[in-house]
């Protein structure tokens, strides 16, 4: 990784899966590092399966010592139950990053798929598509993995030269 790069950690969170992708970003040149999915054991109890995905994350981060997160925003589930446990599991994706110090931002599935494919309305089918031409070297064995690849090129894409800028400075 150069000197002018940024690494970036894509996160699909999930409570039974939470996809991650790292890439690096010089310019608008990007390069795959990293993906894989953090799985909880639906088994264990909800305290132990966010536990599960905090260390796995935490693990994740420090393996790959990223500069930047990038997560999904929630979108409303039907089930109120189920979105809240995605709510939880959206809370260990945002603060596990923000606990190693990097700054966090939030995409909407739509934009994400807008930026990665060109469409709001694109399905996992196209976004991994799009994420092996995006990334050739990349190999998301998920659609997890797949997405945060897609989260993390989509904060490349949205970062801002200001903000590169100021890191690159300071």
């Amino acid at each position: 990784m150069g000197s002018s790069s940024i690494r970036i950690i894509g996160i699909d969170p999930g409570l039974r899966n939470l996809g991650w992708g790292v890439v690096d970003c010089e310019g608008t040149r990007l390069s795959f590092v990293a993906c894989g999915t953090i799985h909880s054991d639906a088994k264990m109890s909800l305290a132990d399966r966010l536990r599960q995905l905090h260390e796995g994350l935490a693990g994740v981060i420090h393996a790959h010592q990223p500069h930047e997160a990038a997560v999904e925003e929630t979108f409303v589930n039907r089930d109120p139950q189920s979105a809240l446990k995605l709510g939880q599991a959206r809370g260990v994706a945002m603060v596990v990053p923000a606990l190693a110090g990097l700054p966090v931002a939030e995409y909407a599935a739509n934009l994400v798929k807008k930026t990665v494919v060109g469409a709001g309305h694109a399905d996992k089918t196209q976004i991994a598509m799009m994420i092996k031409v995006l990334l050739p070297k990349a190999e998301a064995k998920s659609a997890d993995a797949a997405d945060a690849l897609a989260l993390a090129i989509t904060h490349a894409q949205h970062r801002g030269a200001r903000e590169r800028l100021a890191r690159l400075g300071g």
